[in-house]
């Protein structure tokens, strides 16, 4: 059965003092960042850029929780708020720090925002070749500083990534510059976070070895072929692992079942394709993988709160 994710009982949020809330420097990386992202925000949602892979985030009002997934990425917030919820946990990120999301994970968010102060961020993503070729410079992180990769974690915005943030930011003013510099200052922004307090998150996804990186890579062939008649005995093989420990590592990095992570997967694939309303309920339904539509509908409600023919 396809559950709604759970009421969260654990609150993630990027190292701050609560006594004296962000402080004033990290205030004005944020202000600086906001000012220089607000002339281009002239849709709301993700839009493109004239840099591969870097995307705008705006939002003139607030939205209320909400099921999606997000692709690997980093996700600088400048002004606004989002709230993630995945499984137990409730992860804040906003103006003065970032999201880390080393892997694609079906959670709920929720925005906070107004036409005084709309939401304003970057969206920069992870390219595993550009990543490897940035791991290979890097020295080997001391045991103690390994700890246990997050495939999803909200990170305090330091002096090192708001740097390499707003010089990417400055370089989306100009076309010429974007094309010129672009790829270097996404490389710059990844550097930053590969070298703050998630690093080793993206670190173990090129690394090819344990159970963190096999079930990326069986994330990724999910995303692939979502459509297909998928078990987890296949993924399994796949992975070099049997069914069961498969099944526990799994579950342990995304907060879902295989067969519920194929499910939500599906259900959103589906819900994209009929929010650009070029196919029927019954066509988005095969081609996520349904064989039913009738089970579909059922499983969409349950999911989203309306039917597909609605939602």
């Amino acid at each position: 059965m396809l559950d709604r994710l759970p009421e969260p009982s654990r609150l993630d949020r990027a190292p701050r003092n609560a006594a004296i809330g962000p402080s004033p420097m990290c205030d004005a990386r944020a202000s600086r960042l906001a000012r220089t992202l607000a002339p281009l925000a002239t849709t709301d949602g993700f839009s493109d850029t004239a840099i591969d892979g870097v995307k705008l985030i705006a939002s003139g009002c607030s939205h209320p929780r909400t099921p999606l997934i997000y692709e690997p990425g980093l996700f600088v917030i400048a002004q606004g708020d989002k709230i993630g919820y995945l499984g137990d946990r409730v992860i804040h990120y906003g103006p003065g720090n970032y999201l880390v999301q080393a892997m694609p994970l079906p959670f709920e968010c929720e925005t906070l925002a107004d036409p005084d102060t709309p939401l304003l961020g970057l969206s920069i993503g992870v390219d595993p070749l550009t990543l490897s070729e940035l791991v290979h410079h890097l020295p080997a992180p001391a045991r103690a500083e390994r700890g246990s990769p997050e495939p999803m974690a909200a990170v305090a915005l330091d002096a090192p990534m708001a740097e390499a943030v707003q010089r990417l930011a400055d370089c989306l003013q100009d076309e010429y510059s974007s094309r010129a510099l672009g790829e270097g200052r996404v490389r710059e922004v990844l550097f930053a976070a590969l070298n703050g307090p998630q690093g080793h998150s993206l670190r173990q996804l090129v690394q090819q070895h344990g159970h963190y990186a096999r079930i990326a890579e069986s994330l990724n062939y999910l995303h692939r072929h979502f459509a297909l008649p998928l078990t987890v005995e296949t993924l399994a093989e796949r992975a070099n692992m049997s069914a069961s420990h498969f099944h526990h590592h799994f579950k342990r990095v995304t907060q879902l079942s295989p067969v519920q992570y194929l499910k939500r997967l599906r259900l959103l694939r589906a819900r994209v394709l009929l929010g650009q309303q070029r196919v029927n309920v019954a066509r988005a339904a095969a081609d996520v993988g349904y064989r039913s539509t009738s089970q579909f509908s059922r499983e969409y409600k349950r999911y989203f709160g309306v039917s597909p023919s609605r939602g």
